[in-house]
This record gives C-alpha cells, structure tokens and sequence, in this order.
C-alpha cells in the first residue's frame, strides 16, 4: 500500500469500529460513561487533558466535560474523570474514579477516592495516566479489505499487490 494526497471524506465504517475524522484527528471510540453516584445529585465527567498542580480542588483537572450515563464518543487513550454523590444532600458521599479509555470502547480504572479530599487524592495518578504513550491501536482484527476501504474513504490510494 502507498498513500497519495489526503481528501476529507466522511467515513462509512463509523459505528463499526474506532475512527478519526481526519488523519490528524485522535480515534474516538463509543464509551459507556459510568453514572457514578446517584442521578439525583451532582454528577460529572471530564475527559482530563492536563493538570494544574498548584490547585487541589476538581478545578485542578482541565479538559471538556462529558454526559454521565450514557454513550459518548471519547478520544481513544483519553484519561477520564468521573464524579458523583450520593446519600443526603446535606451530607453528601463523594465517589471520584479515573479510567482510561481502550480502543475497544471499554474503560480501565486506574484509581479511585471517596471522601472531600478526592480531587488532591487523585492528582498525582490523573498526571501518571497523561504521561503515558497511548501506543498505536492494535488494529489486527480488521481485514485487509476494512482497512483499504476506511483509507480509500480517507482520500488515500491504495495499491493492492
């Protein structure tokens, strides 16, 4: 296979597997994001891009906000931050967990806090899942054909031998 000049085509395997847009883009994948808590009360997720370290409370996490409970379309290799509350709202129970995202749509948790001190408890694993290299996608259960043809749908040549 040789590549020629990249044209923005939408794809027609979206849904099937993980995509990109464009070449440039990360793979999304589709991700239940878990309700944490209960729905009655606060509950949030964000996809964490970067950390400041001089804070200690939930501002200390940067990056977009996300729906809880449902399907939401997720950077593959993204870091995720899921909060929530349950019992009393006077006396709120706070659950905090940090997962990454796997290029087959599930999540892996990577650390958990309860408790007011969350956001400070979970700094230093969020800013361990951001230095990882998210690695290249393993792409081996795809057939030859799938794969021309999402490259093809991407504006690339594609030369069989």
């Amino acid at each position: 296979m040789c590549c020629g000049q990249s044209v923005e085509i939408p794809s027609r395997f979206r849904g099937h597997f993980a995509y990109a847009r464009n070449m440039d883009d990360r793979v999304l994948v589709a991700v239940d994001v878990p309700l944490v808590g209960d729905e009655r009360h606060k509950n949030w997720a964000r996809i964490v891009e970067s950390v400041d370290d001089t804070k200690s409370s939930g501002w200390a996490f940067e990056g977009p906000f996300l729906a809880t409970g449902g399907i939401q379309d997720v950077p593959m290799g993204s870091t995720l931050l899921v909060y929530g509350e349950r019992g009393s709202r006077a006396n709120p129970q706070i659950t905090a967990r940090v997962y990454t995202v796997n290029p087959d749509s599930t999540l892996s948790l990577e650390a958990e806090a309860k408790g007011k001190a969350w956001a400070r408890t979970l700094r230093d694993p969020v800013e361990r899942c951001l230095g990882r290299d998210p690695g290249v996608p393993d792409l081996s259960y795809l057939s030859d054909q799938v794969l021309a043809d999402e490259l093809r749908a991407r504006g690339w040549k594609v030369v069989e031998h």
